[in-house]
């Protein structure tokens, strides 16, 4: 599923029943589906709020992939890029102290999710991509 939407913080909230409707073909947990949505809530914040400064005119992706059991949801930005990855996923930084911003987003998704990955070029954007492995809460009857 590949979806885009203007990046307005109105939209988090349709990214995430967006993601989650697709994901619910896989019959998740109520616990895994809580965790999926709060990730891509996290991480669609940040393309909005740091990636595009809260600019409407843009665009957020938002791509998800599902191969057996486990998802793959990638939300991707053209905004302005981290410079440092490794420093935007401590606890605690924020490149929005103003804003009185947490600075917890990526320690939430990575809690959440089996597997992310941060790509990003100052000026060019950035993707999150997620994985998570999905517990199948279907029995098998014997």
């Amino acid at each position: 599923m590949k979806v885009q939407f203007s990046s307005i913080s109105s939209n988090e909230s349709f990214a995430r029943v967006t993601a989650a409707s697709f994901i619910a073909q896989l019959d998740p947990t109520m616990d895994e589906m809580t965790e999926i949505k709060t990730a891509v809530s996290e991480a669609v914040t940040n393309a909005i709020i740091h990636g595009y400064n809260n600019e409407p005119d843009h665009f957020v992706h938002l791509n998800c992939v599902i191969d057996d059991d486990e998802i793959t949801i990638e939300i991707r930005d053209e905004g302005v890029g981290i410079c440092d990855v490794e420093e935007a996923r401590q606890p605690l930084y924020t490149s929005k102290p103003e804003l009185e911003r947490s600075g917890m987003g990526f320690t939430i998704i990575e809690n959440f999710m089996d597997k992310v990955e941060v790509i990003s070029r100052a000026g060019e954007g950035t993707a999150v991509i997620m994985r998570k492995q999905l517990v199948s809460s279907r029995t098998v009857c014997n």
